[in-house]
């Protein structure tokens, strides 16, 4: 990573700037986060992963676009194992990140000596069944609530278009059931062994993919009886794995791409120090 600033990874399609905090030289501020991920006059992304190395263990910490933070991003810890792998900061095949909600044990699978996918232990999801209907706009929900280190709706029953996303999404995610804002997806389930989901990111909005998502909607599915504990699930930007235990313990395993590394031009890097 020696002489460069940042990498720019996506995971079906989820993108981040990924930066090692300690070498970046820039403290990251909910402005200069905004900056960083506008997509005409930053370097453009879905959030911003700052990755540290202390001593041997790794942590991660999750920006979204809008300079909040989040507390887990499954494309966002596939895209930071592979960062960590890919750019020497270890050797293993098997590590822990560190997150506020928690670690995750991630295994990275190389390919010509780069990681081409990560599979993650996710932890164990919860199921909040005190809510299973939401008013939205004068209509009634069909939503499971899950947490999975992150808040999540699921909602059913509803048209998988990106219309009703666009209209739903971010009255669901400011929804005064939920003072701290939170995920949403459309989903539903094809099969025993697929599901099908659309997703709105706290923070982000419409997105292409969402690794914490995929696992909400599996546990949902998983919960209802819809589908077994071995699934693949399908978002607009692609496939993941999902294996989901009967305690709701969850494990995921999908791509990772890294598209380019680079370094901050002068102009945008003098921007970011004149702001708070």
């Amino acid at each position: 990573m020696l002489g460069v600033d940042f990498a720019k990874s996506h995971g079906l399609g989820n993108d981040y700037i990924v930066l090692d905090g300690e070498r970046f030289g820039i403290t990251l501020t909910p402005e200069r986060v905004r900056l960083l991920c506008h997509r005409n006059l930053g370097l453009g992304s879905d959030g911003i992963l700052e990755v540290t190395k202390r001593g041997e263990r790794f942590f991660a910490r999750i920006w979204n676009p809008d300079g909040s933070e989040t507390e887990r991003s499954g494309n966002g810890l596939r895209i930071a194992a592979k960062f960590l792998s890919d750019h020497g900061y270890t050797i293993d095949g098997s590590f822990v990140i560190e997150t506020v909600a928690g670690p995750v044990n991630a295994e990275v699978f190389r390919r010509g000596g780069r990681v081409y996918a990560v599979r993650l232990e996710m932890g164990q999801a919860g199921v909040d069944r005190s809510v299973r209907s939401l008013e939205v706009g004068g209509v009634k929900l069909d939503v499971c609530v899950v947490s999975v280190g992150n808040p999540h709706c699921v909602i059913f029953g509803e048209p998988l278009t990106r219309e009703r996303l666009l209209t739903l999404g971010p009255l669901v995610e400011r929804h005064a059931k939920f003072p701290e804002r939170i995920n949403v997806q459309l989903a539903q389930a094809d099969a025993r062994d697929r599901a099908r989901m659309l997703v709105w990111e706290r923070g982000a909005g419409h997105t292409l993919a969402s690794g914490t998502s995929a696992c909400a909607v599996a546990t949902a599915c998983y919960d209802r009886g819809l589908v077994d504990g071995k699934l693949t699930v399908e978002m607009e930007g692609g496939l993941l794995e999902l294996e989901v235990a009967p305690d709701l313990t969850l494990i995921m395993t999908g791509p990772v791409e890294e598209v380019y590394v680079g370094t901050l031009s002068p102009d945008l890097r003098q921007r970011l120090l004149e702001m708070q």
